[in-house]
């Protein structure tokens, strides 16, 4: 069965390169949009109160199938293939292409060259920006913000530990379906810090579960080294060392670091066994 999280088909319609896989009353190319906002919710339905599945940040190129007049537009994000509702208003006709990516947890546009100007716009890391000039410690975009040069990098550049990644983003609130420092999800802080690090990533802890790494055998997983990636039924951890994990999850509603025996027996309390530990 195809999943409908990564499949942009419906009944009345489907993007066109899946004609002849699935059923649809019609199939569509999809135009490509890009999210100017900073953050842009993915919903379940064309709804502010719909579930948020995941987030596009700026500079995710979309592609769009169908719009339902009420300023919702449904489609496919290019990253990670995630297929839902994004508000309309969050979207634009792509501008010129990416050359610098947000490597700073959270960043600051400012309009003009001076830091004590009201900042325009807040980004997350991994917001993608064309860079048109840099001016010493300021790199200025295509809309005419000014950033701080430390807080980008080049889009090919890659953080050598992914795990020092996540472990900035204890603290950060836990937010179904986020993938920013505001609020983030389990799932989505394993992607956006395998994203830094070059890897691709899926969106979901069981897509994640099934598409990243190697599982480890019963005696590997008694030595768990940084980076492995402990599974259960709709939760994943990443490994700082052979005793603690961090991760986002709802029984401290934040990132947290935690003792990883003592998080396996609390979380098998609440119901869920360890379904993997995978070493990417």
């Amino acid at each position: 069965m195809d999943d409908p999280r990564l499949t942009p088909a419906r009944d009345d319609v489907a993007a066109k390169y899946l004609e002849g896989k699935v059923k649809a009353a019609r199939f569509v190319e999809g135009e490509t949009f890009e999210v100017v906002d900073a953050i842009a919710p993915l919903r379940r339905s064309p709804a502010a109160d719909a579930e948020q599945m995941t987030q596009a940040l700026k500079g995710e190129r979309v592609t769009v199938y169908d719009r339902n007049g009420e300023g919702w537009a449904w489609g496919q994000l290019a990253d990670d293939g995630y297929v839902g509702w994004l508000p309309e208003a969050a979207l634009a006709k792509p501008g010129a292409a990416a050359t610098h990516k947000v490597t700073a947890l959270r960043t600051l546009a400012f309009p003009g060259p001076s830091i004590k100007l009201p900042p325009v716009e807040a980004l997350a890391m991994g917001s993608k920006l064309a860079i048109v000039r840099e001016d010493g410690a300021i790199a200025v975009t295509r809309e005419g913000w000014h950033l701080p040069r430390q807080h980008l990098a080049p889009l090919d550049a890659m953080a050598q530990d992914f795990v020092a990644i996540a472990e900035q983003f204890v603290g950060t609130p836990y937010l179904w379906g986020g993938k920013s420092s505001l609020g983030i999800d389990c799932s989505g802080l394993v992607q956006i810090a395998l994203t830094a690090a070059g890897t691709g990533c899926p969106r979901d802890s069981d897509m994640q579960q099934e598409g990243l790494g190697r599982e480890l055998t019963t005696a590997e997983s008694k030595h768990l080294q940084r980076g492995d990636l402990i599974f259960w039924k709709g939760h994943v951890a990443i490994a700082r060392d052979a005793t603690t994990i961090v991760h986002a999850n709802a029984h401290h509603m934040a990132t947290v670091v935690e003792n990883t025996h003592a998080a396996i027996a609390r979380i098998k309390a609440a119901g869920s066994d360890v379904l993997a530990i995978k070493r990417p």
